[in-house]
C-alpha cells in the first residue's frame, strides 16, 4: 500500500484539495495522510469541516503578523518532523502558496517524489501575483507529476523544458469541489442557515435580490493592491453602488488584512446597497456565487468558480494567470483602475446581450472528474 501525503495551509487549497483527499481515501491501495500547515487559521477550517476532512497532523504555525519568511522557515521544520514522521511515498500540493513550495522543496530534501495539482499556471511576472507566481514556478522546478488544469497550463509547462510524459491535463479539481459542494448544500440542508446568517450579517440584502435586484459578488485582497490600487477598486465599488442604488446589491466579504479593511471600510463603510461583512465560510460562497449576477474579484479561485455558475466575471488585476476564462468570454481583465472597473461594471448591468454574451460562455476548467483523473494517474505511476 502506497502512502500519500497530501498538504496543504490556506482555505483555496483546501477546497480544490478535498475532493482529492476523497478520491485517494476511496481508494484501498492507498493510505492517505492530510497534513495542515495552518498557514491560515479560522479560513483553513471551514472547508476542511464541510467536507469532513480529517488531518493526521496540524502544524498550527499561523503567528500575528506573520511575514513570508515566518511562513517559509516554520512550515519547512514542521514538514521536516512531519516527513521523517509519515515516510510517503508521494506528496501532493496544490496551487502557489508557500505552504505548497515550502512542502515540495521538504519533500526534495528527503528525495520524496512531489504531485502539482493545478500546475502549470504562470502571470510571467514574478511580481504579480506575489509571492506566488514565483512560488509555482519554484514548485514546477522541484515536481515529478505536473496535474495541469488545461492544455495552456500544459504548453507553459512545456514552454520550460518540463518533460512532457509528465504532465497530466486533468481539469481543475475546483469544478469538483463546486459539484460536490452544491450537493452536500442541498443534501444537508443548508440553504435556510445560511440565508438566517446573510440576514443578520447584512441586512437587506437578499431580500433586495428576492425583490429583483441583481447581486454582485465581489472579493479583493491581493497583496500587490495594497495602497493606492486598492483606494481605486474601492472608489470604483463606490461609483457603482452610488449609481446602481436601486438595482443593485454588492455584497463584500472583507478579508481580515488590515492592508484591506482600512480603505475598503474608509471608502465604502456607509453605503445602504453594499454590504461589508467578514469572510464567509466556503457553503456560504457557494451559495451567494450561485445567487450572484456578477463577480468583481482579484483573487484566483474564484475565477475558475464562477464559470461553473455561468456568472461574468471582472478580473481587478493588470494580468491573470488564469487566461482561459479570459479566452472563452467568461472572464475580462478590468485592472484597479477606477473608471475601468466601473465601465466595465456598466456594461453588463445595462446591456443584456453583452451580459448573456459572457454568461453562457463555454466552462473551459472541467467536468467536475479531475481528482478521479489525477488517483488514476498516480495508481500507474506506481504500477498499481
Amino acid at each position: 500500500m502506497k502512502k500519500i501525503f497530501i498538504t496543504f495551509g490556506t482555505r483555496p487549497e483546501a477546497i480544490k484539495l478535498a475532493p482529492v483527499i476523497k478520491a485517494f481515501r476511496d481508494d484501498p491501495d492507498f493510505k492517505t495522510i492530510v497534513c495542515l500547515t495552518g498557514q491560515h487559521r479560522e479560513m483553513l477550517y471551514q472547508p476542511v469541516e464541510f467536507f469532513e476532512i480529517e488531518p493526521d497532523c496540524d502544524m498550527k504555525i499561523m503567528r500575528p503578523n506573520q511575514t513570508l519568511f515566518d511562513i517559509t522557515v516554520d512550515s519547512v521544520r514542521g514538514y521536516e518532523e512531519a516527513l521523517k514522521k509519515f515516510s510517503p511515498d508521494l506528496l501532493i500540493v496544490q496551487g502557489d502558496t508557500t505552504t505548497a513550495f515550502t512542502g515540495a522543496l521538504s519533500a526534495f530534501f528527503y528525495k520524496i517524489p512531489v504531485g502539482h495539482v493545478e500546475a502549470g499556471l504562470r502571470s510571467h511576472n514574478k511580481f504579480s501575483p506575489f509571492p506566488e507566481e514565483m512560488n509555482r514556478v519554484l514548485i514546477g522546478r522541484l515536481t515529478d507529476l505536473h496535474f495541469a488544469p488545461t492544455e495552456a497550463a500544459r504548453s507553459n509547462l512545456l514552454k520550460e523544458g518540463t518533460p512532457d510524459e509528465s504532465i497530466f491535463v486533468t481539469g481543475n479539481t475546483v469544478v469538483d469541489a463546486n459539484l460536490q459542494a452544491i450537493k452536500i448544500i442541498k443534501e444537508k440542508r443548508l440553504d435556510r442557515e445560511i440565508e438566517i446568517f446573510l440576514k443578520r450579517v447584512a441586512p437587506g440584502l437578499m431580500e433586495g435580490v428576492k425583490n429583483g435586484k441583481k447581486l454582485i459578488l465581489v472579493t479583493a485582497h491581493r497583496r500587490e493592491s495594497f495602497g493606492e490600487p486598492f483606494r481605486n477598486l474601492s472608489n470604483a465599488l463606490r461609483d457603482i453602488a452610488t449609481k446602481f442604488k436601486d438595482t443593485v446589491e454588492i455584497v463584500y466579504p472583507v478579508h481580515l488584512n488590515p492592508n484591506v479593511r482600512k480603505p475598503v471600510f474608509d471608502i465604502l463603510g456607509n453605503l445602504e446597497n453594499l454590504h461589508l461583512i467578514d469572510p464567509v465560510d466556503y457553503p456560504t460562497l457557494i451559495y451567494l456565487l450561485e445567487k450572484s449576477y456578477m463577480v468583481l474579484t482579484d483573487s484566483g479561485g474564484i475565477q475558475e468558480e464562477a464559470p461553473s455558475f455561468g456568472k461574468p466575471v471582472l478580473v481587478m488585476r493588470e494580468v491573470t494567470e488564469r487566461m482561459e476564462g479570459v479566452e472563452a468570454g467568461i472572464a475580462r481583465l478590468v485592472g484597479t483602475d477606477r473608471k475601468k472597473i466601473f465601465k466595465e461594471t456598466s456594461i453588463l448591468l445595462e446591456d443584456r446581450s453583452a451580459y448573456e454574451k459572457m454568461a453562457k460562455a463555454v466552462n473551459p476548467y472541467g467536468d467536475g472528474k479531475a481528482a478521479i483523473r489525477i488517483v488514476g494517474i498516480v495508481r500507474n505511476f506506481f504500477g498499481i
